[in-house]
């Protein structure tokens, strides 16, 4: 029904950035809020930055100031520009949406497939 594709991923070095980008698309009647996580092997997955429908934002501690999310509402994307890139950062970085579905009246989860991003010292 809806599908989120993620794109931007790589090898940066250390101090350098790369932008995410995460498109939904399929029977979307709207979007909530939209968010980026990232998981080590061996731990859990850890929210990076969220963004509401109304733009408000938060931030994992580890990434304020570094990192900013921001939205396309038109566009139905959200993105991760992620800057003054530390060793620490390398990790799957996933796309999450909270989608109203056409036809449904409540709220799914989507994930997308997740992008490796690696930053090298």
């Amino acid at each position: 029904q809806v599908h989120l594709v993620e794109s931007g991923g790589g090898l940066v070095q250390a101090g350098g950035s790369l932008r995410l980008s995460c498109a939904a698309s399929g029977r979307i009647f709207s979007i909530n809020a939209m968010g980026w996580y990232r998981q080590v092997p061996g731990k859990q997955r850890e929210a990076v930055a969220a963004i509401t429908s109304a733009y408000s934002t938060n931030y994992a501690e580890s990434v304020k100031g570094r990192f900013t999310i921001s939205r396309d509402n038109a566009k139905n994307t959200v993105y991760l520009q992620m800057n003054s890139l530390k060793p620490e950062d390398t990790a799957v970085y996933y796309c999450n949406a909270g989608v109203v579905v056409v036809q449904a009246g409540y709220e799914y989860e989507y994930w997308g497939q997740g992008t490796q991003v690696t930053v090298s010292s």
